[in-house]
């Protein structure tokens, strides 16, 4: 969650994602573009053009400068996170499809890097890549047909049989609880299908992804595609990194980790305002029901208004002609709000514990961790079984995914003892835990976060007393 930033275009990934996927290195980046007759940098140099307004960056050992680049499909923002830097991996995360992107790149290119450090993480870097291209001759970035087709039908049997049980049965406890049951799994499981349509890891044409994503998150669940992707693809590049990843933006009500903390109280120290942080892991119980019914609704339709993504606007629009049309029906107006708020807040505390019990540690950006670590360090997976894998629409498998956004969720084991290896390897911790404790963990967390406030608010306080005395 978090307030985000502008960014007006999306999604991240390019059209065409699966086709003709090439077997790419990170030694290939020549047709990105001809460096000939052009300059050469060192990371000194390029680390100074890291702003807005100058921004270079790195992919392949190539230098870009995409300042004036205006038209990225992922929208501003996550070149701005990469800007000064080393761009390669996260390039690869997103862009499987090299021939695509290079027509964009090419009139970019100002030069070369000159190999003027080494690169402690390169030996990481090059058995991922390995990794990357045994995951693609393995054929883990297609998907499954069937498994997408029955994954979508069973969501619109979920919401069907709620309407069904209303509208046959009547309105009394039982079948209104069996209508809250029903409609909750269809708003959840269809929760973790937009995902997959937003990550374009569903169809070989990005247009029938995108038109699904609309249609299962506007239609469906009354969101907008284009603030997902704003958000979401903010979360991927910079995983749990504080001032780029949303998630890590929700200081009004949350103190996450275990620099945020100790900043929040510098900040309350001198303003002399504060929120009893001390007690978050309490009035979590409170807050997270109240996250998609108040929070959620409101930023998907402020930001739809405010972009003026008037599709958007159309999608969302038709769910609660549908919702509130329907039920309005049987249990008027009022009672169609009630059994919405319930849905929202029912489901979004569900999503909401299941999404926060995968994060892990939260940190500034350090530009020497390399894709893996980076992700690594920011989450964990929830231990493997057929309810999980269904709960969580298989997002219990999140450092793979963290891995291999692109992947199609069903494939995410198969990738996994590999992916356990290469840690190994690197003495890299790789953690898996059931999930109860994966949710309880939440609570501790907060719990930690919240008493590192306490106390170095107080110790702020009291040596400011000290001094006035």
């Amino acid at each position: 969650m978090g307030k985000g930033r502008k960014n007006s275009e999306s999604p991240i990934l390019v059209d065409e994602q699966q086709k003709d996927l090439i077997m790419t290195t990170t030694s290939n980046f020549g047709i990105l573009g001809n460096s000939n007759n052009k300059g050469q940098y060192t990371w000194e140099e390029i680390r100074r053009h890291s702003s807005k307004t100058d921004r270079w960056i790195v992919v392949g050992k190539r230098v870009f400068d995409i300042t004036r680049w205006t038209k990225h499909p992922g929208g501003q923002v996550v070149l701005n996170h990469y800007a000064g830097q080393d761009a390669t991996e996260v390039f690869h995360a997103f862009h499987p499809d090299i021939t695509t992107v290079q027509k964009y790149l090419k009139s970019f290119c100002i030069g070369d890097v000159i190999d003027d450090t080494t690169d402690d993480e390169q030996a990481l870097k090059d058995d991922f890549e390995k990794l990357r291209q045994k995951a693609i001759s393995k054929k883990f970035f297609e998907p499954s047909r069937w498994f997408f087709i029955l994954s979508f039908l069973h969501i619109l049997a979920f919401e069907f049989a709620a309407y069904f049980v209303l509208f046959r049965f009547g309105t009394s406890w039982i079948p209104y609880l069996t209508t809250l049951l029903f409609y909750i799994i269809a708003e959840a499981q269809c929760g973790w299908i937009q995902h997959d349509f937003g990550h374009l890891s569903v169809f070989k044409k990005a247009s029938w992804n995108h038109f699904l994503h609309r249609l299962s998150l506007g239609f469906i669940k009354g969101g907008s595609a284009d603030w997902w992707n704003n958000m979401h693809f903010q979360h991927h590049a910079k995983p749990n990194v504080i001032d780029k990843d949303p998630d890590t933006r929700i200081e009004t009500l949350f103190l996450l980790g275990d620099t945020i903390p100790i900043r929040k109280a510098q900040q309350n120290a001198k303003n002399g305002k504060k929120i009893p942080y001390n007690l978050q892991h309490l009035y979590f119980f409170i807050i997270a029901p109240l996250l998609f019914p108040i929070y959620f609704q409101f930023m998907t339709i402020r930001h739809v208004i405010k972009r003026q993504k008037w599709v958007d606007l159309a999608w969302l629009s038709l769910f609660y002609i549908k919702f509130f049309g329907l039920i309005s029906l049987k249990l008027g107006l009022i009672g169609a709000l009630k059994l919405f708020f319930l849905i929202r807040a029912i489901e979004g505390t569900c999503s909401c514990c299941t999404i926060e019990s995968c994060c892990y540690d939260v940190s500034h950006d350090n530009l020497k961790l390399s894709w893996v670590r980076m992700q690594l360090k920011a989450t964990c997976n929830i231990a493997k079984s057929a309810f999980n894998d269904w709960f969580t629409g298989h997002l219990n498998f999140q450092i793979e995914h963290h891995l291999f956004p692109m992947m199609p969720r069903h494939n995410l084991y198969k990738i996994q003892p590999d992916v356990m290896d290469l840690c190994r390897k690197y003495n890299i911790p790789y953690i898996v835990k059931p999930m109860g404790r994966a949710f309880l963990d939440i609570l501790t967390s907060l719990e930690k976060s919240g008493r590192m406030w306490l106390e170095a608010y107080e110790e702020l306080i009291e040596t400011t007393d000290t001094k006035i005395d």
